[in-house]
């Protein structure tokens, strides 16, 4: 196991040109008569959110690795399992662009892409393809609320996040009077909306509502105008890259609420780059705590030992949303997506990240939201 894990981290260190793709079998070179069955892996591989990626994309290369060791048969066919990373840079319009290149390119799936923003315009263009998509970090309810058959996820959303999270803010921390910034993503705005509704609904008041951009770092003006309504808490729909510059901003301008995010936040990145700063921040993500997961401290240390990294958010799931694709084709005996889409629905897998069943929209069933604080530069559970 050990050898064919090797390349992947070679691959996973590669640089990538933006657009471009990545090929990478996951193992051993295909061997002689076998079939290539490509499974595309949709990330933002360069810019401010590579981080989150790259972490992604190697929790494909690592169940894509377990695959070809197992040496699986086919259609008949011995089969060598081969990943196509792409590069999506989160943006819709690059992502429809990688979506229509994975197409031509004959993927047999696709496990991505990572934000909202880039996956629900792909998964169109998927859909006409007939090609299944199995999304892994995408928590817009609008994804899967499109009535396409081949779109799955595993995690929850942002409808049950915002709930959660209002729930805590309001019950928990008292904090009556609530500000919310959003980045005016898919991802940002949806979020921030579901956590105003619920804020709404469980008592509290929106004292404030701003946004910004996913790739702005001042939020001086915005956080000033904020500070005059004297919030108890702010709450950020968007990404880490963003969060960090603006609670350090917060401090800087002697803003006391305290600071609230979702899973786009809860990243080590977020308290490296935040630093004393995002200290005592709360957040959450779309699935359990890492220790409550039955397969974690196992995959923990094969990511590490093959990447020499820490794992960011997603790497996990991105893993069992391989290892669900590739258990639909060995149940179906094919990977030809027109005979193997048809076993994803009767998904019942038990996974790194827990059981995974999906409801009759490909949502997965019972999805958790776990909640955190991070305290001593780490995020503690809830």
């Amino acid at each position: 196991m050990k050898t064919h894990l090797s390349l992947i981290a070679c691959a996973a260190l590669a640089l990538t040109a933006c657009g471009k793709s990545e090929q990478s079998a996951g193992s051993a070179p295909a061997e002689a008569g076998s079939v290539v069955v490509k499974i595309g892996s949709a990330n933002p591989l360069t810019g401010p959110f590579a981080h989150w990626g790259r972490d992604a994309d190697n929790g494909v290369k690592l169940a894509v690795a377990e695959a070809n060791a197992e040496k699986l048969t086919l259609d008949g066919k011995p089969v060598t399992f081969e990943v196509v990373s792409e590069d999506d840079q989160a943006d819709p319009k690059t992502a429809a662009q990688v979506a229509q290149r994975l197409v031509d390119g004959k993927v047999a799936g696709i496990i991505g892409h990572l934000t909202s923003g880039a996956a629900i315009p792909a998964s169109r263009i998927y859909s006409q393809a007939g090609i299944p998509m199995i999304a892994a970090s995408v928590t817009s309810p609008s994804f899967t609320q499109q009535g396409f058959k081949n779109t799955f996820r595993i995690i929850a959303n942002d409808r049950q996040q915002g709930e959660a999270l209002a729930k805590y803010a309001i019950e928990t921390l008292k904090a009556g009077r609530i500000a919310i910034v959003d980045d005016r993503t898919t991802y940002g705005q949806g979020l921030a909306d579901d956590f105003a509704k619920a804020v709404e609904a469980a008592g509290g008041k929106v004292v404030k509502r701003e946004f910004t951009s996913n790739s702005a770092t001042d939020f001086m003006a915005i956080l000033t105008s904020i500070k005059g309504q004297k919030p108890d808490l702010l709450f950020y729909g968007g990404m880490d890259a963003q969060a960090a510059p603006m609670v350090k901003q917060m401090n800087k301008l002697g803003l006391k609420a305290a600071f609230m995010g979702a899973d786009g936040i809860n990243t080590p990145e977020f308290s490296k780059l935040g630093g004393d700063s995002a200290e005592s921040s709360y957040a959450s993500s779309a699935g359990a705590q890492k220790d409550k997961m039955p397969g974690f401290a196992d995959f923990n240390g094969k990511y590490k030992q093959q990447f020499n990294a820490d794992i960011q958010a997603y790497a996990p799931y991105t893993y069992d949303a391989a290892r669900v694709m590739i258990a639909a084709m060995k149940r179906a005996g094919s990977a030809d997506p027109a005979k193997y889409l048809g076993e994803l629905p009767k998904t019942d897998f038990k996974g790194v990240t827990g059981e995974i069943r999906f409801d009759d929209k490909g949502d997965i069933q019972h999805g958790t939201v776990s909640l955190y604080q991070l305290r001593k530069g780490q995020w503690v559970g809830l």
